[in-house]
């Protein structure tokens, strides 16, 4: 099983599932129900978790998964013979990892490994973003934004009706709670939305954060956005794009591929 053993971003993904979690005891166990409308209450009880359980499925998948890895120490002149390279090919050598790095692969300092269309490193999956397990990242970021979004619709209906109905005799504990919640549930809805975005925008384009960043020279063929959009949830369209339990069939390797 893949896991970086790093101090930071292990607390990083603790924190993320407290998070997780506080909000779901908050909206069960203070918002829904005792609200004493069963309908209502069960309805989005079940809509809530469901979405918690698919964020946090995502989360681990997107932490436990291989990025894409390139194998250490495997820049050998026997393994450059076996690759059977034709005339006027250049292998790119990485001095951090002794491995020959694939076209489009950066090495990441946390990791200590060279990772296949490496987009970012992110501490709250503890995990590379790349290629294998980009994703399980852009379900956590949708399902994350969702979950925010429906706590503050629901913080806002709660205290609306509050404003309507007397609501004295709420306790200071209970208050507070709601507070951190909306307040919660609005950052982390701005932040995965927009993480969510720059993703998609990623997987389109396919030009990764890092390409991005150092505006690096397109080498590679264009695609179009559909074609982008397979290569990372796997094809056919299904809805196994929107499971985090569902591993995208990305179809034919590329050229490097034999490589790991």
């Amino acid at each position: 099983m893949w896991f970086i053993r790093d101090g930071c971003g292990i607390v990083f993904a603790v924190v993320t599932w407290f998070l997780v979690l506080y909000a779901e005891f908050v909206v069960l166990f203070v918002m829904l129900i005792p609200s004493g409308d069963y309908m209502y209450s069960a309805i989005n009880g079940i809509v809530f978790s469901l979405l918690a359980f698919l964020a946090l499925a995502s989360h681990c998948r997107a932490m436990l998964t291989d990025p894409g890895a390139v194998p250490k120490g495997n820049a050998t002149k026997e393994f450059i013979e076996i690759l059977q390279l034709t005339s006027g090919q250049v292998l790119y050598n990485c001095p951090k990892c002794c491995s020959i790095k694939p076209d489009r692969a950066h090495h990441c300092r946390v990791c200590k490994r060279c990772i296949r269309k490496m987009d970012h490193h992110c501490p709250w999956i503890n995990n590379c973003v790349g290629e294998k397990n980009q994703k399980y990242f852009v379900l956590f970021t949708m399902y994350v934004a969702l979950i925010s979004l429906h706590s503050l619709i629901l913080v806002v209906f709660h205290f609306m009706h509050c404003f309507e109905e007397d609501c004295s005799s709420s306790s200071a504990t209970t208050m507070t709670l709601l507070i951190f919640l909306g307040l919660e549930a609005l950052v982390f809805l701005i932040f995965t939305s927009a993480m969510f975005g720059t993703q998609m925008l990623s997987i389109c384009t396919d030009e990764t954060g890092i390409e991005q960043l150092k505006k690096e020279d397109r080498r590679w063929a264009k695609k179009t956005t559909w074609v982008n959009l397979k290569a990372v949830f796997g094809h056919p369209f299904s809805l196994g794009w929107a499971s985090p339990f569902v591993m995208p069939d990305q179809g034919k390797a590329d050229p490097y591929q034999h490589m790991i």
